[in-house]
């Protein structure tokens, strides 16, 4: 094990508590060695956002950490096969550790951490050919700096991100928007007493305003919760305190019962970080205290709500080879661990896992791997779920045309939107669009092919006229 771990490993403290470990075999498979050939990915960070493409790809980007810390962006198949798309050169950005966001054009939106006109970074768009543009140049003053995580866009077409700043001794980070041509707004400027350094990508509730949390600042220095408008109206939910949670690293997920999940880095009574749910409100509860044993500690992912219900994360240090788990957690708080890492197979992931359609979850690690000099991995895990629909954005009104992700699709005999059928049109085997009925209410949306149903991962929201919540 000859690379350094991202993350400073302390001392683990011993088990405190009784945590359900899965005895048998799991279902984990090394897809790809990244490093393995000349030009490829190396040492995919957090956050390290995957997208799964309208082909039914995977697409991501690492900032080559280990090798020429420029950076590339890239292409992954389910059987793992690994081919770049773009090498940044510095110009065009630098370091872009985010990974990437699919947009309702198909194409696919990130940001570079450095690099760009000022050194400040960048937002950019690039096709599944690897056409590459650049959107906007920070550059340190009012609009932030030094972006972590890709935008996400909005129920309104336009897309909404945050920077971790540090330009400036008054610069604790940024919210803004920007438009798919590239005009830009601030929407928001942390202070550092409500909030700083939001590493994470934001989440778009149903109720139209956007939710994250900050590493830093806030009452206790320790990161916050936050919810902001699409109109920049803001506030803090949420004050870490330590015993309840410290440092989130990150991203919110919105559940299918209207509550968020998310982790933290350290905090709790070991230090070692919690899983926490959060109402809109701002009312809090802690789910699991990581230990740092073999339930590991850390957690720099966020975590992703499968289609069984349950949540699924990973940590990256701690564990039976001190290199991270993969987790999974209830609801209520049932904590199961499913799989170990170690050098050889893939060690400290960092990025938040994706449940691909076909019920397969999917992911890298930032170092390990094999023959590689451990430069990290690209790697699947099965637990056995049924393949499932996903939506590009899961909202729209009566007529707007919706994209659905999927496979099988060639094979399509109806869509139903909560039960209400609509008109399609199949484009490929893996993807299609669909117009919104006039009488749709929001619900689970159904493709019915000749092979069977199949039925959406989360429900599709119907806006009826303008979105009443939309300027918070």
């Amino acid at each position: 094990m000859t690379k350094d771990r991202l993350i400073t490993i302390a001392m683990l403290v011993p088990v405190l508590a009784a945590i359900a470990v899965n005895a048998h075999a799991q279902p984990y498979s090394l897809l790809y060695n990244f490093g393995s050939n000349s030009g490829d990915p190396t040492g995919p960070r957090y956050s390290g956002i995957i997208a799964q493409g309208r082909d039914g790809a995977l697409y991501s980007t690492a900032d080559n950490h280990w090798t020429d810390a420029q950076g590339v962006a890239f292409r992954a198949t389910r059987e793992g096969s690994v081919a770049v798309l773009h090498h940044f050169s510095g110009l065009d950005g630098q370091a872009p550790v985010g990974g990437l966001t699919l947009a309702t054009d198909g194409s696919y939106y990130g940001t570079t951490d450095s690099g760009g006109l000022f050194s400040r970074g960048t937002i950019f768009r690039i096709t599944s050919k690897g056409t590459l543009t650049s959107l906007y140049n920070f550059t340190g003053r009012v609009d932030g700096s030094h972006p972590q995580a890709p935008p996400v866009q909005g129920f309104d077409g336009n897309f909404y991100g945050t920077t971790v700043g540090g330009s400036t001794n008054e610069d604790f980070g940024s919210v803004y928007k920007i438009t798919s041509s590239g005009k830009f707004t601030t929407l928001h400027s942390f202070s550092n007493m409500d909030g700083a350094s939001p590493y994470a990508p934001l989440v778009q509730a149903t109720d139209g305003s956007l939710y994250g949390t900050t590493f830093d600042g806030g009452s206790n220095n320790l990161g916050t919760v936050f919810r902001i408008g699409i109109h920049g109206k803001f506030k803090v939910l949420f004050n870490f305190d330590g015993a309840r949670g410290a440092n989130p690293y990150a991203p919110l997920i919105q559940a299918s019962d209207g509550s968020f999940y998310g982790v933290t880095s350290a905090g709790g009574s070991v230090g070692g970080g919690i899983v926490f749910k959060i109402t809109s409100s701002g009312s809090m509860r802690i789910l699991h205290e990581f230990t740092g044993g073999v339930d590991g500690s850390n957690e720099v992912g966020g975590l992703v709500q499968a289609t069984d219900g349950n949540l699924y994360g990973t940590n990256n240090v701690g564990g039976g080879s001190g290199w991270g788990v993969l987790f999974r957690i209830t609801p209520m708080g049932a904590f199961t661990v499913l799989h170990d890492f170690d050098w050889e197979s893939g060690a400290s992931p960092q990025a938040t896992l994706l449940q691909h359609t076909s019920g397969v979850l999917y992911s890298t690690t930032a170092v390990g791997g094999l023959n590689n000099n451990g430069e990290g991995t690209f790697y699947s895990f099965d637990v056995g779920l049924h393949p499932f629909v996903a939506f590009v954005i899961a909202a729209g009104k009566a007529h707007d045309k919706v994209g659905i992700i999927g496979q099988s699709f060639s094979r399509a005999i109806s869509v139903s939107f909560n039960g209400i059928p609509a008109s399609f049109t199949v484009v490929s085997n893996t993807y299609m669009t669909a117009l919104v009925p006039r009488r749709a209410t929001t619900g689970f949306v159904t493709v019915t092919t000749s092979d069977g149903t199949l039925r959406s991962n989360k429900k599709f929201f119907v806006l009826r006229g303008r979105n009443p919540k939309s300027a918070r």
